[in-house]
């Protein structure tokens, strides 16, 4: 496991990567993943917040499966096949500032999957992102900050290859 403490809410929070870890699904509170693209990665531009990769919150009556594919359609407008990579455990003991009345758990989780991108559809900037690029993955690094979590994580979708 790769760890790492970034700050929240004038707080620290430790971030822990779980490779291939499924947590209890009422402690998701996000789901993200990497799109994989003719050995490229789908970045998208959030409403000019930056890059980063497709991702967000479950809706009523999601799976966490059905909600990275809701996302990577709404954010970058790719259909594909996904498998689990892991999660990203989200832990607040060290933060001061968390009290039982935020939406977040104690200790939380951000799901990851893999998506095998089969279906590039005309982006139409519809929902959150501005625009979307393919870049190498060894070009991330220049729109996106791979910490060692996200490091680990890259590193483990890049040895994946769906089956389908």
């Amino acid at each position: 496991m790769v760890s790492n403490y970034a700050t929240w809410d004038d707080g620290i929070i430790k971030l822990t990567w779980k490779q291939d870890y499924m947590p209890p699904v009422d402690l998701i509170t996000s789901v993200h993943g990497i799109c994989f693209y003719n050995e490229k990665v789908l970045l998208v531009d959030l409403n000019h917040r930056g890059w980063d990769i497709p991702g967000g919150h479950m809706e009523e009556g999601e799976t966490p499966e059905q909600c990275f594919k809701r996302e990577a359609f709404e954010e970058g407008y790719v259909e594909g096949n996904c498998m689990l990579l892991g999660a990203v455990e989200v832990d607040h003991h060290e933060n001061p500032n968390w009290d039982e009345s935020s939406k977040y758990p104690f200790v939380g989780y951000q799901l990851f999957y893999r998506m095998d991108v089969r279906a590039v559809l005309p982006f139409e900037a519809q929902f959150e992102a501005d625009r979307r690029i393919f870049v190498e993955t060894e070009n991330i690094k220049q729109y996106i900050n791979l910490d060692d979590v996200r490091q680990a994580m890259l590193y483990y979708a890049m040895q994946l290859e769906i089956k389908s």
